[in-house]
């Protein structure tokens, strides 16, 4: 599908930003580019729909150079998710999500169907959304427009880079079930960024690590975490794996059952109810056999989460 072969890139001539990388992606997979600051990652991803250019070497898509598509013919198959939402602001939702449609002239009708079939996909009711500004959105909601943006023409391949990371840690986390479910129906290659290794460990097919402009390792999560090719792999993926979020643990215990005026949730609901939950509500009712016991606040999953941001950061 997408095929690296000796790609290099300098900037000035002498030092090699990217250095003789050689991987291939296949369709449908969603593959993870992840490294620290500076390692390459982006500049490897934006030469794909050639943002930037290459300076030695060859990509493919479909067997095919990329010098040889033109410039609108390649980025009209290549979806694109930046951390920035860069929703236009004076443009409603639905003219954003138009946008390429409407350069590729489909029909009104056709946009209009597809617009609502993406505003679904983004769990975003069509007639309540479609005629909204991005200002009456939440970052959570605008970065799913930019997502379903991204696939309005229905491209073959949807480059995303960091697009989660501006974002609070729950609606960060939520967007990445959404995004692991949309895969599944949509089923497109996706080629993401990111520089958080519980993030490329959750979402990826495989996943090339990135040091220097060279692929330190590639695998997927399970032959990376079990096998670290290099000291550097050992020391990046280090203690990061995630830990599992137990409400028992982080609920305050409470006596009194007058909970009907917030959401309630089973005591031993999975991570993703708790964000649902929490990215509605300031605090949830945990229910156990039926009974109120105690309440789950936003606040204690944050400090949860900001625990593990800690410990990582110690260990980095």
């Amino acid at each position: 599908m997408i095929k690296f072969e000796g790609v290099s890139k300098t900037y000035d001539g002498k030092t090699n930003v990217i250095e003789n990388v050689n991987f291939e992606i296949a369709e449908g997979e969603f593959f993870v580019l992840i490294g620290p600051s500076g390692c390459g990652k982006t500049t490897t991803l934006k030469m794909i729909n050639r943002l930037i250019p290459l300076s030695d070497g060859t990509i493919r898509i479909h067997d095919k150079k990329i010098s040889e598509y033109s410039i609108h013919e390649l980025r009209w198959q290549i979806g694109y998710v930046l951390q920035q939402i860069a929703l236009f602001p004076h443009m409603t939702i639905e003219e954003n999500i138009s946008i390429v449609p409407e350069l590729k002239q489909w029909k009104k009708d056709r946009i209009h169907d597809r617009v609502t079939e993406l505003l679904n996909m983004a769990g975003l009711d069509p007639d309540t959304y479609r005629e909204r500004k991005p200002s009456e959105l939440s970052g959570g909601q605008q970065q799913r427009i930019g997502v379903v943006r991204a696939l309005a023409a229905d491209p073959d391949i949807v480059l995303m880079d960091e697009p989660f990371s501006a974002l609070d840690p729950i609606s960060r986390l939520k967007l990445q079930e959404d995004l692991l479910h949309l895969q599944r129906t949509i089923q497109k290659t996706i080629v993401f960024v990111t520089h958080d290794i519980q993030e490329a460990m959750k979402l990826g097919d495989r996943i090339c690590i990135m040091k220097d402009g060279k692929i330190e390792q590639m695998g997927t999560p399970e032959e990376i975490t079990a096998a670290p090719a290099t000291p550097f792999v050992q020391e990046f993926i280090g203690s990061r794996g995630a830990q599992p979020f137990v409400i028992r643990d982080h609920m305050q215990p409470a006596a009194e059952p007058n909970h009907a005026e917030i959401p309630s949730l089973s005591i031993d609901a999975g991570w993703s109810k708790v964000l649902d939950a929490l990215l509605i509500a300031d605090e949830v009712a945990v229910e156990e056999h039926g009974k109120f016991v105690g309440k789950l606040s936003r606040e204690s999953v944050l400090a949860f989460l900001a625990a593990l941001e800690k410990e990582r950061t110690a260990t980095a």
